[in-house]
C-alpha cells in the first residue's frame, strides 16, 4: 500500500480524496483544521465556465476540457449516493456593445472540431429563448449547453462521503505542526506529518491548501505564494421564477453571474448574483466594500429587471487563492521534493477545475 496524505479539504481537495479512492493500492488520509466546503469553497458560485472560455489550445484549455468531460461521468457517479445541485441548462453569456460576434463564430466552429457545442445568437433569438432579460443593449448572446453550475458545498460534501465510502480516512479538526523531511541523493523526501491528532507516515504529500499552501511551502524552505483575493455575492429570494421554467441557464455578461437555484438548501426562487473582484494591500483588512457589492447587484438587475423584486436572504464573501508570480492554478511538484505534489492557488477557477486536477494529481501518483 503507498500511504497518500492530501492537506485540504475544500473542493479541490475532496475530488482529489475521491479520484485517488478508485486506484487500488492507495492508503489516503485527508487533513483539514475545519469541516469540509470551508475557505474558498464555500463563498464560490460554482459556475463551470470551460467550453465557453477563451481558450482553445494549451494547457488551461486541456485543463478545463478535462474537467468537464469528468463532470459529464462524475455526477452520475455521485448522485448514485446523494442529490447534487447541478445545472444542466447551460450558461448564456450576453455579448454587449463592442464584442466581436465573428470572433465567437470562429470559436464556435474550433469547438465542433473538438467536439463540443457553443450557440451563437443573434439579440432578437436571445430575446424570444429568454424572457427574463430586459432592455439591456446586446450584440448578441452565446449559449454552452454544455457548462454548467453546480453548488460547491453539497459537491463536496458529496465527494468526502463518496471517497469515505471507498475507504479514505478524514482527520477534520487537525492542524499539521511539522513537516519532516529526509534528504535523498537528488530531491527531498516527506516521509512524516506532526499533527496535534498524532503522527502520519506517508509515501506521498498532496498539498490543496488554498492560501493555507503558502505556509506550508514556507515551511519546507520551498515557499510558493498566494495571494487572496476577496469576492462578494448576495442572494435574493423572487417571488416567481424568472422568464421560463425550463430555460434557466446560468447568466453572465460583464463579470457578472446571475446563477438559478437548484433547489437543495435553497428556495426554487432564489438567484445566486455575483461576485466582485477585490485586491487589497499587504497587510490591509481583508472586508469586502458595500458600494463594490452594489455596482454587481445593479449590474444584474440591468440585465434581469425581475430582480429587483427580489428579497436580500443573505450577503457573503470569501477569499480566492491567487498565486503570485505565475498562473493560476498550481499542479505538479514541489521544488527540491520528489513526493510532495501541490494542487492548489485555482484563483476564481477552483470549482471548475477541481476534477481535471483531480486526474492530474491521479496520473502523478498512479500512472493512469
Amino acid at each position: 500500500m503507498s500511504r497518500v496524505a492530501i492537506i485540504g479539504c475544500g473542493i479541490v481537495g475532496a475530488a482529489i480524496a475521491y479520484e485517488l479512492s478508485l486506484v487500488p493500492n492507495l492508503e489516503i488520509t485527508v487533513i483539514d483544521s475545519h469541516e469540509p466546503a470551508q475557505g474558498s469553497t464555500q463563498a464560490a458560485l460554482g459556475v463551470l465556465m470551460g467550453i465557453i472560455s477563451h481558450k482553445v489550445k494549451g494547457r488551461l484549455w486541456r485543463l478545463r476540457e478535462q474537467s468537464i468531460r469528468r463532470y459529464q461521468t462524475l455526477i452520475p457517479e455521485l448522485e448514485a449516493i446523494a442529490p447534487i445541485s447541478f445545472n444542466r441548462q447551460g450558461i448564456l453569456m450576453l455579448c454587449l456593445d463592442g464584442e466581436d460576434m465573428a470572433q465567437w463564430e470562429n470559436r464556435a466552429a474550433t469547438r465542433r472540431t473538438q467536439g463540443w457545442q457553443l450557440d451563437v445568437l443573434e439579440p432578437q433569438e436571445v430575446r424570444r429563448r429568454y424572457p427574463q432579460l430586459g432592455e439591456v443593449e446586446i450584440v448578441g448572446a452565446v449559449h454552452s449547453p454544455q457548462d454548467g453550475q453546480v453548488d460547491p458545498v453539497v459537491l463536496t460534501r458529496t465527494l468526502v462521503r463518496a471517497a469515505q465510502g471507498n475507504g479514505v480516512r478524514f482527520r477534520f479538526g487537525e492542524r499539521v505542526e511539522r513537516i519532516n523531511s529526509i534528504e535523498t541523493e537528488s530531491l527531498k523526501r516527506c516521509d512524516r506529518l506532526e499533527m496535534t491528532g498524532g503522527n502520519l507516515e506517508v509515501d506521498w504529500l498532496v498539498m490543496a491548501a488554498g492560501l493555507g499552501s503558502t505556509p506550508l511551502t514556507a515551511e519546507l524552505e520551498s515557499p510558493v505564494e498566494i495571494r487572496p483575493v476577496l469576492g462578494q455575492a448576495v442572494q435574493l429570494r423572487l417571488p416567481n421564477l424568472m422568464g421560463k421554467g425550463d430555460r434557466q441557464p446560468v447568466i453572465t455578461g460583464d463579470d457578472v453571474h446571475i446563477v438559478p437555484s437548484q433547489g437543495g438548501d435553497y428556495s426554487a426562487t432564489d438567484y445566486w448574483v455575483g461576485a466582485t473582484v477585490e485586491f487589497t494591500g499587504e497587510g490591509d483588512p481583508m472586508e469586502g466594500d458595500p458600494a463594490l457589492l452594489q455596482q454587481v447587484l445593479q449590474r444584474a438587475i440591468a440585465f434581469c429587471p425581475d430582480l429587483a423584486r427580489g428579497e436580500i436572504v443573505r450577503t457573503w464573501s470569501g477569499l480566492r487563492p491567487r498565486p503570485e508570480g505565475q498562473p493560476a492554478p498550481i499542479i505538479g511538484p514541489l521544488a527540491g521534493f520528489k513526493n510532495v505534489l501541490l494542487a492548489t492557488g485555482h484563483y476564481r477557477n477552483g470549482v471548475l477545475l477541481a476534477p481535471g486536477t483531480a486526474l492530474e494529481i491521479r496520473r502523478a501518483i498512479a500512472g493512469s
